[in-house]
């Protein structure tokens, strides 16, 4: 509460998703912290709105529904439907999930970019790209690959070479190609829109070093900004492009970090509209503004919410965040989350097998307010929940429910048994409230077990079930039992904003209205209802087939016995189905330059090519061979196709031909020819 004891009006907001991708792992890490802190304020009473959106804008959106055969707004359409069931799977609280592509944003996007104008914060000055003359667009760095001009090493990205660091501009590229067409881009100019940064430098100095804005790791870092110089921003992209038009151009689109962060505004916005019309946007956003508003990032993206984007509020006269709250990335097992290890596991997979909860848990029980990385060991994981929550936790309300429902008819004990230690409970919450407010989630997990373990060694020391033996009805067993339950109210209190379902239950177990934080003060009293399990133990099988689901399999689609027949039968050559020269000479084989290669959502083993196979014609093809390589390893090769095999109508779309590959010791290795071949060519 406020000094006058009002509730604070606090907005909170996450890092919007790329509408491009399932949400995985990596993701939830972020969104489950933001919303554990979003319910603990609510349990406090405060006022809080918690909105986040998709951030739907850019050219891999655009191409990414070129190759889908849809409309960019269709497919990020799609891709919303999956990360709102996702998020919805794990809990997470949201008061309003929004896009980007909305005509709220475009209208505060325009909005916000004008008031910039006018301040004289845009200039405009002519820039030299990369151009793609097949494709007809310019090409950002990830769209461009050719030689180090340090190195000589092949096969680079137009921004900096994996091989020796060298960090370059594209232009400086050696025989540089389009990985888009396969095409040699040309040098080209265009008019660039450029919002003046180094204009703020004294207020973003100043403003990263406010107390409380930015963790001081963090405010360390954006001193190298400083010291180097701030830039002006290229806010500008050329079409074509899926965004919104920058006011006043023809041809001009914002760049999607320019929308993306005022999606925030527009989320909050269309929130009030469909949900609070009796808010005034206002009240939040203008640059007087008294209430808190609060920014859960990962650290990869600080740079444009501690800088860029406090900037151009200032510019357009808004008021700026409260704070930056800013978590690592997650490691499985202590390495980089692995397709083909299993550990990069989606939302959707890990909700195949296993209780959210237990995710919600254990990252809690990781997560503080500093800018560190956690670790998902899967092991320690099996371990904590089950020991934790199962073993410790719900333990008490099991050891203490069943003598309460059979033998005193559900009704617990009028008296309170042992008042100091439900005090000692009770007291706790001022500190473990404190740690939730700070986001040091993982000392209010500790405090809340060794609440735990008190509560265990009283009922071990109690032994209710040897009294029961002597004398069932005795009142000093309902008496104990009374306490153990009073004691796992509160625990349960202190982890409702972790665990708002396991929460939920026992709420209803206990037949109490509310586990708000000041429930605590309340000593039940009342009739109980029946207890049924509230949590079962993870079995390590289901992480193991998690992790079996979630590796990238190639196999095909017969079993492993099948596959052993399919062995024999090549060495029993009088069961070998041969093909005369004849057959053979029917196959149609044709250079192919790949155009675009992706990912085929909701299904593991299936890449996408978009292939030029020559004569401004285009190839749509499924391949088998997720297993073995990522999309980018393919993206611009050279491959052979079989143009004349008929075309395979798949759940995921029609594939016009195949991609030749060569088995060898289980593995696949698609068959790759020298870049200098010229697609659409026959090969005999």
């Amino acid at each position: 509460m406020t000094a006058d004891n009002q509730p604070r009006k606090i907005l909170v907001t996450n890092a919007l998703p790329y509408a491009n991708g399932s949400i995985h792992m990596g993701h939830l890490l972020g969104y489950i912290q933001a919303d554990i802190w979003v319910r603990a304020m609510r349990s406090m009473g405060h006022d809080v709105i918690y909105v986040c959106a998709d951030d739907a804008h850019g050219t891999a959106i655009m191409l990414r529904a070129e190759a889908n055969g849809v409309s960019p707004e269709e497919q990020i359409k799609g891709v919303q439907v999956e990360h709102e069931r996702d998020f919805a799977g794990f809990g997470v609280s949201f008061d309003h999930y929004d896009s980007t592509h909305s005509d709220t944003n475009r209208r505060l996007s325009s909005e916000i970019y004008l008031a910039n104008k006018h301040a004289g914060n845009i200039s405009i000055r002519p820039v030299s790209q990369l151009f793609d003359p097949e494709k007809q667009m310019f090409l950002s760095d990830r769209f461009i690959k050719g030689t180090c001009p340090k190195c000589q090493a092949d096969d680079q990205y137009g921004d900096a070479c994996e091989k020796c660091g060298t960090t370059y501009n594209a232009t400086e590229l050696l025989n540089p190609r389009s990985t888009l067409s396969g095409a040699t881009p040309v040098e080209k100019s265009s008019d660039h829109y450029f919002f003046n940064l180094p204009n703020f430098t004294e207020f973003l100095q100043q403003w990263t070093r406010d107390e409380g804005r930015l963790p001081v790791s963090i405010a360390n870092k954006l001193d190298e900004w400083f010291d180097a110089g701030l830039a002006d921003w290229d806010i500008s992209r050329d079409a074509p492009y899926f965004g919104f038009k920058i006011p006043e151009t023809d041809d001009k689109y914002f760049y999607v970090w320019v929308d993306a962060p005022i999606g925030y505004m527009a989320s909050f916005e269309n929130y009030i509209k469909a949900k609070r019309p009796e808010l005034d946007f206002n009240d939040y956003w203008r640059a007087d503004s008294t209430a808190e508003v609060y920014h859960f990032i990962g650290k990869d993206i600080v740079y444009f919410h501690a800088l860029f984007w406090p900037a151009m509020l200032k510019g357009a006269n808004y008021r700026t965040p409260t704070s930056l709250f800013v978590n690592g990335f997650l490691t499985v097992n202590g390495e980089k989350m692995s397709k083909s290890r299993g550990t990069f596991i989606k939302a959707e997979t890990y909700l195949k097998h296993l209780n959210p909860e237990y995710l919600r848990y254990y990252f809690a029980s990781k997560l503080s307010d500093k800018v560190e990385d956690s670790d998902l060991n899967l092991d320690d994981f099996v371990a904590k929940v089950n020991s934790d929550l199962v073993g410790k936790v719900v333990n008490i309300a099991s050891r203490c429910a069943k003598f309460i429902n059979t033998q005193f008819d559900n009704k617990l004990s009028d008296t309170c048994a042992e008042p100091e230690l439900l005090q000692k409970f009770i007291d706790a919450g001022e500190r473990i409230t404190e740690h939730y407010e700070n986001r040091e989630f993982s000392t209010a997990i500790r405090e809340i077990m060794a609440l735990a373990d008190l509560a265990n060694q009283y009922i071990d020391e109690k032994k209710p079930w040897a009294v029961a033996k002597e004398n069932p009805n005795s009142t000093e067993v309902q008496d104990i039992c009374s306490v153990g339950l009073n004691l796992f109210h509160k625990i349960m209190v202190y982890l409702s904003p972790v665990l708002p379902t396991l929460a939920s239950q026992s709420q209803a177990f206990l037949n109490v209205e509310n586990f708000n934080f000041d429930a605590r003060f309340e000593i039940l009293t009342h009739s109980i209802n029946e207890f049924t399990p509230l949590m079962q133990r993870i079995d390590p099988k289901k992480v193991q087939a998690m992790v079996d689901d979630s590796k990238e399999n190639l196999q095909p689609a017969s079993t492993n016995k099948e596959n052993k027949k399919e062995s024999k039968k090549v060495e029993n050559t009088e069961n070998t189905p041969f093909i005369s020269i004849d057959d053979f000479a029917k196959v149609q084989m044709k250079v192919a330059k790949v155009l675009e290669c992706n990912k085929v959502e909701g299904a593991d083993k299936l890449l996408q090519f978009t292939l030029d196979v020559g004569e401004e014609q285009t190839r749509n093809v499924f391949s088998g061979i997720a297993k073995f390589y990522q999309p980018e390893e393919l993206q611009g090769k050279t491959v052979i196709c079989v143009t004349n095999l008929a075309p395979r109508k798949m759940k995921f779309g029609v594939s016009e031909g195949m991609i030749l590959s060569a088995e060898k010791d289980g593995q696949l290795a698609v068959v790759l020819l020298p870049d200098s071949m010229v697609a659409g060519a026959t090969l005999a």
